[in-house]
C-alpha cells in the first residue's frame, strides 16, 4: 500500500503544483496594453532601446511571434536626455520630421497610443537589416523642455 500510496500521492502534488505554474504564466503572458516600469535591460539591450536615466512614466509592453518580435516603449525624458537616446541608436533630432507619425495604426492598437493631442509631433524610421532592431519613433512636444518618447523596436530573428 505504501509503495503505491507515496508516488499517487507524489503525483497529485506535481500535478497541482504544475496546473498553478501554468496559471501564473498565463496570466502573466495574456497582459495586454503597456506595463508601468521600465523593461528589463536584456529587453533594452535586445531591442536597442536605452532608455534615458531619470526618464519618467515609463512603460512597455512586447510582442512576440515566429515571424516578428516589437517591444513598445513610452518615456517622458529631457529635451537632452531625447537626443542622447537618438544618438545612443545612430540617428539624431536632425532625422525627426515634423507631423511625421510613423507609428502604424496597428501598432497603436496593440498599446492604445492615440496621438491626437494638441502636439507638436515629429517621428522617425531608423530602419536597419536584420536582426538589429528598426525603430519607429514618435515624439510628442506638448511639453516644452520635457519630450514624451513612443518607441516601436521590431527584430526579426
Amino acid at each position: 500500500m505504501l509503495l503505491i500510496g507515496v508516488p499517487a500521492g507524489y503525483l497529485m502534488i506535481s500535478a497541482n503544483q504544475s496546473r498553478n505554474s501554468g496559471r501564473d504564466k498565463e496570466a502573466k503572458y495574456s497582459a495586454t496594453g503597456l506595463t508601468p516600469g521600465w523593461p528589463s535591460r536584456v529587453q533594452r539591450r535586445l531591442y536597442q532601446v536605452p532608455i534615458p536615466g531619470y526618464s519618467a512614466e515609463v512603460a512597455y509592453y512586447e510582442t512576440n511571434n515566429w515571424k516578428t518580435s516589437r517591444l513598445y516603449v513610452q518615456f517622458l525624458t529631457s529635451d537632452e536626455g531625447l537626443e542622447k537616446f537618438l544618438n545612443t541608436i545612430g540617428t539624431s533630432l536632425d532625422a525627426l520630421e515634423k507631423d511625421d507619425i510613423v507609428i502604424s495604426a496597428r501598432d497603436r492598437r496593440v498599446v492604445g497610443w492615440e496621438f491626437t493631442g494638441p502636439g507638436p509631433w515629429s517621428g522617425l524610421n531608423h530602419e536597419r537589416k536584420n536582426p538589429t532592431p528598426t525603430h519607429h519613433i514618435v515624439v510628442d512636444w506638448a511639453k516644452p523642455g520635457h519630450p514624451m518618447v513612443y518607441v516601436v523596436s521590431r527584430t526579426t530573428p
